[in-house]
């Protein structure tokens, strides 16, 4: 099958390209695409929690950890929706789903870490 070319997503789920684009995902890249994604987002929850220890101040150190925790849970909970894990909730893959709002706020939220992370203590 070539990429792109899923047929889950036409009428076999409810909002292919939002809250459950991560079974459209799976069925084109497969189980070590998904675990590919998953580790991605394990790295950048790792890097967020190092980012927030090594901040200059207690207020950058609680704002890594927000923003990370807010990017980790947010992708947890939509894994967990589209496994069947939890109900369902409604919540975009971060960086994934189609919406230009959750993408931007995303973004900024990244621009802020990285911020952070410009400014940190060097260990």
């Amino acid at each position: 099958m070539d990429f792109g070319q899923s047929t889950q997503k036409y009428l076999y789920i409810p909002e292919p390209h939002n809250d459950f684009i991560f079974a459209v995902l799976a069925e084109e890249l497969g189980f070590l695409g998904c675990i590919g994604v998953i580790l991605l987002f394990a790295i950048f929850v790792w890097r967020g929690v190092l980012i927030a220890m090594k901040a200059p101040d207690m207020f950058g150190s609680l704002i890594a950890v927000g923003i990370t925790s807010l990017i980790g849970l947010q992708a947890i909970i939509n894994i967990g929706v589209v496994t069947s894990s939890i109900p369902n909730t409604g919540m975009p893959l971060p960086f994934f789903s189609y919406g230009g709002t959750s993408l931007i706020i995303l973004l900024c939220c990244v621009g802020v870490l990285l911020n952070i992370s410009r400014h940190s203590k060097k260990i």
